[in-house]
């Protein structure tokens, strides 16, 4: 640290003395005011610094002897280096030292590396690392950009949390172990939270951080759920306790049933999808969150063909065809164990595809989430897309055909996409539930996007929407009623209520009221030289021509409607002006031929 450190490495009271950094044959013994000179001009200004040390520049033959120019190590000459103070290992040039030193900061070898950072989310207290946000560096990862998914996961917890209870979940990639202590904190003993990771280091920061948070660990292997033996040993001291397991997220899932799993891999998740369908019980969430963008969004199509078994390419729709994309991957995986799947929702923002479904056991079920799995055409001139039936027929009339582009070979510059998922992406009566959970929890910040997710499902943009405790009545998923907490009238409406959940058991999935698959966006279909009317205006214009719209959060510019291509053209035609720029050209050029 300081020169006086350096002179230190030799006694320079009397005598001649040699440089304890330099060999005899470079530097010959001297006395003391030529050494002090040498150790001063040379090695304590040739040196790399790093946390207030400097590594000064060594001579001796602490590295292998450089071989000259006709190879021959005998007559070859010693390198000055670097010795690293983190690994002592030596290193010739000093930016390669400097980057070999950050490599050590990026891993938290360092004791500046072990600078924690706390950040606080939804009331949830977690220490990161400084590189926290380099997966590739860090076992750690977390991403503050993925808020709005956490509280997504957060919210269909919540509302399941609602129909049993205790609800057994697993977070299967803690990381940070953010998303669990948010369970566990919120939900109290609704919940029986285990997160795992296979990292050692993961593992140690989720411990910690359940300390930060006054949330016992529970390190064990969890007693079974009718049993509530050592519940209160340490009664009224933590909020809550949370299983911490160092196990990979594939034997856990294959060694215990779970009611909620979320899998939230860096990239895809299509690894995981068997052993979280082998176990998962019946009507039990899995959630699945995909960031592999470049796969997902046709940037990668081989890779996309390799994860996901699918065909596709960029369209003006794409991130609902990642979406569609990942459900049928999700409904693959669900068959080959027997079990069926119902979309509760569907979401594909900028980082990433998030996808909710509810598990249905039994090969029927299996069979009718597999008939839902077709091919799309779609057409590359006009992007017009419609859904193929099973024997590859086009479902209703080949708006393909329609194109008026080539008229001559019509249906020629179409291709076929998927296979995809053709069902729904949302459940109304789980997204009005879930919206709900965002109002008692006060998440505001995604509010919105669920009353998004609640206008695009119902697609119509007259309803109103109503949450809150009034707004909680039996809601109709996969045919099944599920009663949520509006207990009032109870007793007068028992038979009423009883006859008709017999009546909407029998009804299927994709009944009439489903949401129209795909959107149109407003600004890739405009007229050239027209100014076409603002959104609302033109989605109240498609209203009164007898459509159903709503607008979609995959698309800020998008309209989601049962018109076809032709019909959106042709009421987007009507209700557009021409730009006032053409007549002021024409107004010009007359005027110029006046005065010429």
């Amino acid at each position: 640290t300081k020169l006086e450190g350096l002179e230190m490495l030799v006694d320079l009271s009397a005598g001649r003395k040699s440089c304890p950094l330099c060999p005899e044959e470079k530097f010959k013994a001297c006395y003391s005011h030529k050494l002090r000179r040498h150790l001063q001009n040379l090695h304590w200004k040739v040196y790399a610094e790093f946390e207030g040390y400097r590594m000064c520049i060594c001579h001796l033959p602490c590295r292998n002897v450089k071989p000259s120019l006709s190879g021959d190590h005998a007559s070859g000459r010693h390198v000055a280096h670097y010795h690293c103070v983190v690994c002592s290992v030596t290193i010739a040039r000093k930016t390669d030292m400097i980057s070999h030193l950050k490599r050590h900061v990026n891993k938290g070898e360092t004791e500046a590396s072990q600078a924690y950072e706390i950040m606080k989310e939804l009331g949830t207290n977690v220490q990161l690392l400084p590189n926290h946000t380099t997966p590739q560096k860090s076992d750690t990862y977390f991403n503050r950009k993925m808020k709005p998914n956490r509280q997504l996961v957060f919210c269909s917890l919540a509302v399941l949390a609602e129909e049993r209870n205790p609800v057994e979940c697993l977070d299967a990639f803690g990381a940070t172990g953010i998303m669990g202590l948010q369970w566990a904190k919120h939900l109290l003993n609704a919940v029986r939270v285990t997160i795992t990771d296979i990292s050692e280091t993961c593992v140690k920061m989720i411990k910690e951080n359940c300390k930060l948070n006054n949330i016992r660990v529970d390190g064990g292997m969890r007693v079974p759920r009718g049993s509530d033996a050592a519940s209160d040993e340490v009664e009224g001291v933590p909020i809550a306790t949370v299983e911490v397991v160092k196990m990979d997220a594939n034997v856990i899932m294959h060694l215990r049933p779970f009611d909620y799993i979320h899998l939230d891999p860096f990239g895809t998740a299509v690894n995981y999808l068997d052993a979280a369908f082998r176990n998962v019980r019946n009507l039990g969430i899995i959630s699945v969150t995909s960031t592999d963008t470049s796969s997902l969004y046709a940037k990668s199509p081989n890779v996309t063909l390799r994860h996901y078994g699918c065909h596709i390419v960029r369209t003006e729709y794409y991130k609902e065809l990642a979406a569609r994309m990942v459900v049928a991957t999700v409904a693959r995986a669900a068959a080959r164990c027997n079990k069926g799947i119902e979309v509760l929702l569907a979401v594909a923002l900028e980082h990433f595809v998030l996808v909710v479904v509810r598990v249905l056991r039994g090969p029927v079920q299996a069979d009718e989430s597999a008939k839902k799995l077709r091919k799309l055409m779609h057409c590359q001139w006009c992007e017009e897309r419609v859904f193929l039936k099973q024997g590859n027929m086009v479902d209703g009339e080949c708006n393909l055909r329609i194109c008026h582009i080539f008229g001559d070979l019509p249906g020629k510059t179409a291709v076929q996409l998927g296979p995809l998922w053709s069902g729904p992406l949302f459940n109304t009566g789980f997204l009005r539930r879930m919206l709900s959970a965002a109002v008692k929890h006060s998440m505001d910040d995604i509010q919105p996007l669920v009353k998004t997710l609640i206008y695009e499902s119902e697609c119509n943009t007259l309803k109103s929407l109503v949450h809150g405790p009034s707004a909680l009545t039996n809601q109709v998923e996969c045919g099944i009623v599920i009663k949520t907490l509006n207990t009032g009238e109870e007793s007068g409406k028992r038979k009423i209520a009883d006859e008709s959940g017999n009546f909407v058991k029998k009804l299927k999935s994709d009944a009439a009221l489903d949401h129209p698959p795909f959107y149109y966006s407003i600004h890739r279909h405009s007229i050239r030289g027209m100014n076409m009317p603002k959104l609302n205006k033109f989605l109240q214009y498609l209203t009164e021509a007898g459509f159903r719209v709503s607008r979609t959060h995959f698309d800020p510019t998008g309209v989601r409607t049962d018109a076809t291509l032709l019909q959106f053209k042709s009421v987007l035609a009507k209700y557009s002006v021409p730009t006032c720029t053409n007549a002021s050209a024409t107004q010009t050029s007359v005027s110029m031929e006046k005065t010429v």
